[in-house]
């Protein structure tokens, strides 16, 4: 019997098998096999995913990597979030598209975090790539809307604009009339994190000729009054991102809203109401009993209101919010979403007292068998408490707990939380993300060192 050797295999059907290969962990793992599997690997390979900006350089990516569609870059550190990282720090963007214009002609996404893209680099990349599709910023900085401006003129093929928490120059809404008339690829747009008005009319006839939209989240000044006229228009949206609505409604605007939410059938996840008057909640219930993600996080709904809301959502899997849900709204989410895997509770101030305690995030973890990410902010908490977490969620892949105390012991026992956290790295076996705060001693990060999972 004769045995063939792997690595012989035609380079055509090794190709044809790694395009089942999604995960970048996996291909980079056959690329370790031997030196014919790591070429042909990294000239199969499409999508590339870079966690931080200076761990390599942009030629040293095209030489490894020669037909690349789609560039995932990292840039400042996380704690960029909480204004930590000075100005000036770096990741500028500028040099890697350079590169790529020239060695990617026929590039097609690029997903950024916290790097520093100017509007000469929007420019550039709206020039160099003419199949670009996919542009996504996560907490960028140091463009304009005259950069968005050329970004919509140019890509002709775009399918998606995300701008998510991004710190953006706002100079008017006039870009969204940059769009051709001929633009009618767009699946999701999400320009929320700008402060000025947009365009109106410009948005209605850009939303009118995308009838592939699925994804619309809108900035806090798009008005109530003109949201069923953009609703009208897709009704085929899944996920909705709306405004800020501080009057009580009218009856005629509050019946047009309500028709062309309840036309949209396959509405699954909601976010925005910045500020929300109480009489628009009930438009909300009228489409919850779909929802499987609901984002509140910048909604200031009181509590009474809020459990209302969620006693009707009994397919939520993702759930961020306020701690305006105090501890009895989380009750109300503990026995209604049973399909809950990932919950977020934000402070409404985090220099106060916070609203929750641990007894709502032990409800949650006896409620929801399915709870796999959390991340809570709370004014105390316990080691019996995290222990009875543990136990109840093994499922945990991220679990992130914020004191607003951030050096307060178990506030029954008056004992550092060194047991609680132990028990979650313990039990929970395929925990990936961890953050711990209050009193902690180095008994804690002991058992964290015998966890094989924790990246």
């Amino acid at each position: 019997m004769v045995v063939r050797r792997m690595s012989s295999f035609p380079d055509e059907l090794l190709e044809h098998v790694l395009a089942f290969l999604s995960s970048h962990r996996d291909r980079n793992s056959v690329s370790l096999v031997c030196k014919s599997w790591f070429r042909i690997e990294a000239g199969s390979r499409q999508r590339v995913f870079i966690g931080n900006c200076y761990a390599v350089s942009p030629a040293i990516l095209i030489r490894r990597f020669p037909r690349i569609k789609s560039v995932a870059l990292k840039g400042k550190p996380h704690f960029a979030d909480f204004n930590m990282v000075p100005p000036g720090w770096g990741a500028d963007v500028h040099p890697w598209l350079v590169a790529m214009a020239e060695a990617y002609p026929w590039l097609e996404e690029l997903r950024l975090k916290r790097m520093v893209i100017t509007d000469e680099s929007l420019e550039l990349l709206a020039r160099s790539f003419p199949n670009f599709k996919v542009l996504v910023l996560t907490s960028c900085d140091g463009f304009s809307t005259d950069g968005l401006a050329a970004i919509a003129a140019h890509c002709r093929h775009i399918t998606e604009l995300d701008l998510q928490e991004s710190d953006i120059d706002d100079r008017g809404g006039h870009w969204l009339s940059c769009f051709p008339d001929s633009c009618t690829s767009l699946v999701s747009l999400n320009f929320a994190c700008l402060n000025s008005e947009v365009n109106f009319e410009a948005l209605e006839r850009l939303v009118a000729r995308c009838t592939s939209l699925r994804s619309l989240k809108l900035n806090r000044l798009v008005p109530l009054e003109l949201l069923h006229r953009l609703l009208v228009r897709a009704p085929h949206l899944e996920d909705l991102g709306t405004g800020a609505y501080l009057h009580e409604p009218r009856t005629e605007q509050y019946s047009k809203l309500k028709v062309a939410l309840q036309n949209c059938k396959g509405l699954q996840s909601l976010s925005g109401f910045w500020e929300v008057a109480p009489g628009y909640l009930p438009l909300v219930e009228s489409v919850c009993s779909n929802l499987t993600s609901l984002n509140l996080s910048y909604a200031t709904i009181q509590s009474a209101e809020l459990t209302n809301l969620l006693g009707h959502c009994h397919k939520l899997q993702r759930l961020w919010v306020l701690d305006y849900i105090e501890d009895k709204g989380l009750e109300v989410v503990a026995s209604t979403c049973k399909d809950l895997q990932e919950l977020r509770v934000f402070p409404l101030d985090p220099y106060g007292q916070g609203a929750v305690t641990e007894e709502g995030l032990v409800t949650i973890s006896k409620g929801c068998p399915k709870l796999t990410s959390v991340l809570y902010f709370c004014c105390q908490m316990t080691n019996a408490a995290l222990i009875t977490v543990a136990r109840n969620s093994p499922l945990l892949t991220c679990f992130r707990l914020c004191i607003i105390d951030p050096t307060s012991p178990d506030h029954l026992t008056k004992q550092p939380l060194d047991e609680g956290f132990g028990t979650i790295v313990q039990y929970c076996k395929s925990l990936r993300r961890l953050s711990m705060a209050g009193l902690l001693t180095d008994k804690v990060f002991q058992a964290v060192q015998i966890s094989v999972s924790l990246r």
